[in-house]
């Protein structure tokens, strides 16, 4: 096996995990309310809230080393959405790690993190409250959820509860470099701009992605960053809207026929549509926002089932007829 097959066997998303807080990119002013917590020892309840991939459970983690150091190994434990956390869970898993004796440095608690807890049931969620209250004294709980209002009442009360927001373009960008610095990957600025655009915010995706490329392609541009994802190239449906805006149906509709015979499904078109005419500065404002409604128009239609080549053709009628 060569080296750079060795090289790829590690996801790089496990590779480049940060271990302490100073590493997570992103969400700056939260990350520094959870470096307090981790100097004076003392941690609360949490809930941390936020989109996929931005380092929710990450975060948690590195908390969680530095406040238990060596102990960390014997003092954590991760549930995940993939683990069944049922009432029984509740009741003897969770609980016997409660009582559990462990040697933890001065002041410090065990932890138990529950990752996804918004799938959790509510049956499972109260049978926590009692547990929370219980062994408060030895444990704290750590919450990662995508939607904080999927987490019973009771539960939000008892926790202090941090929102995580969307990753930033240069957060990403930055991150990725590293990466591909220390990876020695071959790139061009089109495949770091396709890794940014696909990712939207989500490092994990992107991380994802470019390890992809790299494994399928060897070279990072957006040609074979596109390919990857399975996405319409942006730059295709940024002309099919412009020609359509412009009043030029038949080049548009030629654009959608390009794409529509290389396979991709009418969602894929329709959401990539939305993300180039949120970007697209060449338009004004109150343009682009009657483009964006039509094209939201269309999403909802093929969400419902109609993914027609028809429905995708009215919707470059509609924009034209904005004219």
């Amino acid at each position: 096996m060569t080296n750079y097959a060795l090289k790829l066997e590690l996801p790089w998303v496990e590779k480049y995990r940060p271990h302490l807080l100073k590493d997570v990119v992103g969400n700056t002013e939260t990350i520094e309310r959870l470096q307090l917590i981790a100097k004076e020892g003392n941690m609360p309840h949490l809930i941390i809230s936020g989109l996929p991939g931005i380092g929710k459970t990450t975060s948690i983690h590195c908390l969680a080393h530095e406040l238990l150091g060596d102990a960390y190994n014997n003092a954590v434990l991760e549930l995940n959405a993939s683990d069944d956390r049922g009432i029984d869970v509740v009741r003897n898993k969770i609980k016997q790690f409660a009582q559990k004796k462990v040697q933890l440095p001065k002041g410090r608690h065990k932890i138990i993190i529950l990752d996804e807890a918004d799938s959790m049931t509510p049956g499972a969620q109260q049978a926590l409250r009692r547990t929370m209250e219980i062994y408060s004294n030895t444990t704290r709980f750590a919450f990662a959820c995508n939607q904080s209002n999927k987490i019973i009442e009771p539960l939000q009360s008892r926790c202090a509860i941090l929102r995580y927001g969307k990753l930033a373009d240069e957060e990403v960008l930055k991150r990725l470099l590293e990466i591909i610095k220390k990876e020695d990957v071959k790139y061009s600025n089109d495949g770091l701009e396709a890794l940014i655009f696909t990712a939207e915010g989500d490092m994990r995706q992107a991380i994802n992605n470019l390890q992809s490329t790299v494994a399928g392609f060897g070279f990072v541009n957006g040609e074979n960053v596109f390919k990857i994802v399975d996405s319409p190239h942006p730059l295709v449906i940024k002309k099919m809207i412009l020609s359509s805006v412009e009043g030029d149906i038949d080049t548009a509709l030629e654009y959608l026929k390009t794409l529509w015979d290389k396979g991709y499904s009418a969602i894929d078109i329709a959401s990539t549509s939305f993300k180039v005419t949120k970007n697209l500065t060449t338009l004004s404002e109150a343009k682009r926002l009657d483009v964006m409604k039509e094209i939201g128009v269309t999403h909802m239609r093929v969400l419902e089932g109609v993914g027609s080549f028809l429905q995708l053709s009215a919707l470059i009628a509609r924009i034209s007829y904005l004219k």
